[in-house]
C-alpha cells in the first residue's frame, strides 16, 4: 500500500512539474512576442519625427514618405505584423538612403540622431524576432514530445506560429531617386 501511495505521489509531482514547465514556456513565448510589439511601437513613434525632418529636404520624394507612413499604419494581426514590419523596414531603408542626396539633411543633427535611433531599433526588432522564433521553437518542441504532448493536449496548448516574412519582402530593396 505504501509503495502504491508513493508511486501516486511521484506521478502527481511529475505532472505538476510538467504542467509548470509548459506554462512557463507559454508565458515566455508571450513575453517574446510583446518584445517585438515594444520595438515596433518604438519604431512607430520615431517614424513621424524622421518623416517630418526629412520632408523639408525631400519634397519630391513624397512617395517614399507616404509608403513609410502607410506601412506603419497597416498593422493588425500577427501575420500582418510580420508582413508589414518588413514593408516598414524596406521603406525606412529608402528614406534613410535619401540623405545621400541631401548633404544638409545628412549633416542635420536631428536627422542623424533619428537615423541612429531607427537603425538601433531595427537591430532590436531583428533580435526580438529571432528571440521570439527561438522561444516558439523551444515551446513547439516541448509540446510535441512525449510525454509533454499528452499534458499539452489536456491543457489545450497548440503549436505557436513563427514570425515569418513573406517572400516578396525578402527581396533586395531597390532605391530609385
Amino acid at each position: 500500500m505504501k509503495i502504491f501511495l508513493i508511486i501516486i505521489v511521484v506521478i502527481v509531482i511529475l505532472l505538476i512539474i510538467l504542467y509548470n514547465y509548459l506554462v512557463k514556456l507559454n508565458i515566455r513565448c508571450k513575453n517574446a512576442w510583446s518584445q517585438i510589439d515594444n520595438q515596433l511601437k518604438r519604431r512607430a513613434d520615431l517614424i513621424p519625427n524622421l518623416v517630418e525632418v526629412t520632408r523639408g529636404y525631400a519634397t519630391y520624394e513624397s512617395q517614399v514618405l507616404i509608403d513609410v507612413v502607410n506601412a506603419r499604419n497597416a498593422v493588425t494581426s500577427m501575420s500582418e505584423i510580420a508582413k508589414n514590419s518588413e514593408k516598414v523596414s524596406n521603406s525606412l531603408n529608402k528614406l534613410l538612403m535619401l540623405s545621400e542626396n541631401y548633404p544638409d539633411l545628412k549633416a542635420n543633427e536631428v536627422f542623424k540622431n533619428l537615423q541612429i535611433e531607427l537603425t538601433g531599433t531595427e537591430d532590436k526588432i531583428a533580435f526580438a524576432r529571432q528571440f521570439y522564433n527561438d522561444t516558439v521553437q523551444h515551446y513547439n518542441t516541448a509540446i510535441t514530445v512525449f510525454p509533454n504532448n499528452i499534458m499539452a493536449k489536456m491543457i489545450g496548448y497548440k503549436e505557436k506560429e513563427y514570425f515569418k516574412v513573406n517572400e516578396e519582402d525578402k527581396k533586395i530593396v531597390k532605391v530609385e531617386l
